[in-house]
């Protein structure tokens, strides 16, 4: 008679071994790769934004949307300038919704007509949702550290449009940063969110386009007053221990 072949229990367990080694190896490797997809295509966005705001400002004077405006809020006024909300508005790695009081690192911001929603937005109409938000110190208002419009000196220092998870903010230089990632205490915690390894990618005034590391948001002219060189900064005296453990490790600025 003959013998059957198969595979002894300890082959399988030396097959099933090495399949679980070469997956230990392939999966961080893969999810590296998937967030440097996630971050190229956000900064694909972010890209397009400069466009639809270059149109915009071009056909205002320069000036930007005023948030104190009834119908100023900047979704309303560049919905003209595009026409995809999902896979324009949305960043891909921001896929939770972030709820105001919430702990979400990623999150992206969305009201609705009914149900609710942010000042300013609850008698308009349709849906609005996004992941991206608008510097609010832009803006002709009669305060003195408020930008006035697109030729403001330093306009490549100035952030205009980012990363973020409301749609707009308040950014000072005062502020400390998260001690816990996603925890949100102050209107720098909005921003100051690790979607891209340590980066956010931003439009400056400038309309210049590139990715700004989180410890570099209190080095940028978010304002007139706005202390560049503050305690936050390298400049300002901070040490690399200074900094809350989850941003150690990220560039100093």
């Amino acid at each position: 008679m003959s013998r059957r072949k198969a595979f002894t229990l300890v082959e399988l367990l030396v097959v099933i071994g090495i399949i679980a080694i070469l997956m230990a190896i392939l999966l961080p490797a893969l999810q590296r790769a998937r967030n440097q997809s996630q971050a190229i295509a956000c900064m694909s966005n972010i890209k397009q934004w400069s466009y639809c705001w270059l149109m915009y400002l071009n056909d205002n004077e320069g000036m930007f949307p005023s948030g104190d405006d009834a119908s100023g809020d900047w979704p309303d006024k560049l919905r003209p300038y595009y026409k995809e909300r999902g896979a324009l508005t949305l960043c891909p790695s921001a896929t939770t919704p972030y709820t105001e009081g919430g702990t979400v690192p990623f999150g992206a911001w969305r009201w609705r007509p009914q149900g609710g929603g942010w000042t300013g937005f609850e008698s308009k109409p349709g849906e609005d949702y996004g992941s991206y938000g608008l510097n609010e110190w832009l803006g002709a208002r009669p305060e003195a550290n408020f930008w006035g419009n697109q030729d403001d000196y330093k306009a490549n220092s100035i952030p205009m449009f980012f990363d973020c998870v409301v749609w707009d903010i308040y950014c000072d230089d005062t502020e400390a940063p998260p001690d816990v990632e996603g925890i949100v205490t102050s209107e720098m915690h909005l921003v100051c969110i690790n979607r891209h390894n340590g980066y956010i990618n931003t439009v400056f005034l400038d309309l210049n386009v590139r990715k700004v590391g989180l410890k570099e948001l209190w080095a940028l002219k978010w304002h007139r007053e706005f202390n560049t060189s503050g305690p936050w900064t390298r400049a300002g005296g901070v040490k690399p221990t200074d900094w809350p453990p989850w941003m150690r490790k990220f560039k100093d600025y």
